[in-house]
């Protein structure tokens, strides 16, 4: 018996539709890749620095593929890490966050925390994220005093509405960081003034990377700004890129290093997880950032135009 071609068509598309949340769900969520970038911001002179940027971990504790991978990235042996947030999806997933990043832990770090370190997923429309104004709920508290605890115990410093002064690697850095700007619980006033001109490196940190806090700290004389939330748009299309970021960034720097103003640079990373009630990645790799600053050509510093960033370097 022949089939109509209307019915054929239509099984083929829906196969297709089938596979491709497959891979979206399966493959590409798990295709965990390491991607670098090279800033020239630190003065001439200055030793090279080399910063792991983790963000967006959404761990539950289940998942073995991704904290294995996450606990190897410690061969990279950074400088310092820096921790963008949200971290937890589950109310019993302190202890996997806290054993996958063991190995880090012992080595110079700093961190904020993003809304879900604070409150746990909740299933959501996700046409919800193309309405920048909608109504946000949160889930159940998680213990997220527990993982502050524990990240403070092994020597990483919370820049959650602090100015603090480390070196690592040889380079002196002043880091100040906000609360969530994404659930409004950002307090700039509380760090506001002129980042310190008597180090090598002025370090802000943010989860979300809202513009009114970027532009803030690009006026205080911040060299780069580190960020996650974004997951660089999750859901993307060849070409194109991002359809949202969730935020109020533009979609050009929804994910790597970008310009922010004259002087600061933006590092945006694409996170290593999703929420277990959207698991899924299309075009858009779950990532964990090395970045390596070394030392800006003179003039661009005198004059302050900024660096050019070199290109981006992907490691599968």
């Amino acid at each position: 018996m022949a089939v109509h071609p209307l019915l054929r068509a239509g099984a083929g598309l829906a196969g297709a539709g089938v596979a491709s949340i497959a891979y979206a769900t399966v493959l590409e969520r798990n295709a965990f890749t390491l991607r670098e970038h090279t800033l020239p911001i630190l003065p001439p002179g200055t030793p090279t620095l080399r910063i792991l940027h983790i963000s967006d971990l959404h761990m539950t504790p289940g998942q073995r593929l991704k904290q294995g991978w996450v606990r190897d990235l410690a061969a990279l042996e950074p400088d310092l890490v820096v921790n963008t947030g949200d971290n937890l999806s589950h109310p019993r997933a302190v202890p996997s966050v806290v054993q996958t990043l063991n190995p880090l832990l012992a080595r110079p770090g700093l961190f904020v925390f993003g809304s879900n370190d604070y409150f746990g997923p909740t299933p959501k429309n996700p046409a919800k994220y193309f309405d920048k104004n909608h109504e946000r709920k949160h889930g159940e508290p998680l213990p997220w005093q527990d993982l502050r605890a524990a990240f403070s115990e092994r020597g990483w410093l919370d820049a959650t509405h602090q100015r603090r002064r480390l070196e690592a690697g040889g380079v002196t850095i002043q880091v100040a960081g906000v609360d969530d700007p994404h659930i409004e619980r950002d307090r700039y006033e509380t760090i506001a003034g002129r980042a310190d001109e008597a180090v090598d490196l002025r370090l802000a940190l943010t989860h979300s990377p809202e513009p009114r806090v970027l532009d803030r700290f690009a006026a205080d004389g911040y060299d780069l700004a580190l960020a996650g939330h974004t997951h660089g748009g999750q859901l993307c299309l060849p070409v194109y890129g991002a359809l949202i970021t969730n935020c109020g960034l533009d979609r050009s720097r929804v994910k790597g290093a970008s310009a922010w103003g004259a002087h600061m640079k933006l590092h945006v990373s694409a996170g290593l997880g999703t929420s277990p009630w959207a698991p899924f990645r299309t075009f858009c790799r779950p990532e964990a950032s090395l970045l390596t600053l070394v030392g800006a050509p003179v003039r661009d510093r005198e004059v302050e135009l900024g660096p050019v960033i070199a290109p981006e370097a992907v490691q599968a």
